[in-house]
This record gives C-alpha cells, structure tokens and sequence, in this order.
C-alpha cells in the first residue's frame, strides 16, 4: 500500500495522482503573494481585507505541509528518482 496518494485516488505510485511539484511551486507562489496582499491591505487600514488574505496565506501554507509530506513518502518509495516539475 502506498502512502503517497490518498486511498480511493485514482493514480499509482508509478502515474501520480496529481503534480506534487507543480502544486509545490504554486503553493509556494499563493503564499508568497497573499502574504505581501496582507501586508499591504493592513497598511492601507482594509482589515477585512488582510485577514482574508491571511487566511489564504494560511491556507497555503497547510497545503505546503501536505505536500512535502507527500513527496517524502514518494521519495521513501522510489528512492533515487527524479521527478520533473509535472510529475
């Protein structure tokens, strides 16, 4: 059984479920970018603003958690691969 994928999905270790690189570059990038959205929207007194961009920052960063998480368990399954940014 492997421990990289969710249970009911649909890939296999050797087809991934999803691009975990390029998720990783795009969370990357959402919490880079919410997080200076937040800053800014807190410096320009729109509270509603930052803290919904905050919570998005938040968001991202749980989704880089799941992440790496998931390409740990992949990396412990297929050691010595390299995966592109797609796969």
């Amino acid at each position: 059984m492997t421990r990289s994928q969710p249970r009911r999905a649909r890939g296999t270790v050797g087809h991934a479920y999803s691009a975990l690189n390029l998720r990783l570059a795009l969370a990357s990038f959402g919490l880079v970018t919410m997080t200076v959205f937040a800053v800014l929207a807190f410096r320009a007194d729109l509270a509603v603003l930052g803290v919904a961009c905050a919570v998005l920052a938040v968001v991202a960063v749980i989704d880089l958690v799941v992440i790496q998480r998931r390409r740990a368990a992949r990396r412990r399954e297929q050691p010595g691969t390299r995966h592109s940014l797609f796969e």
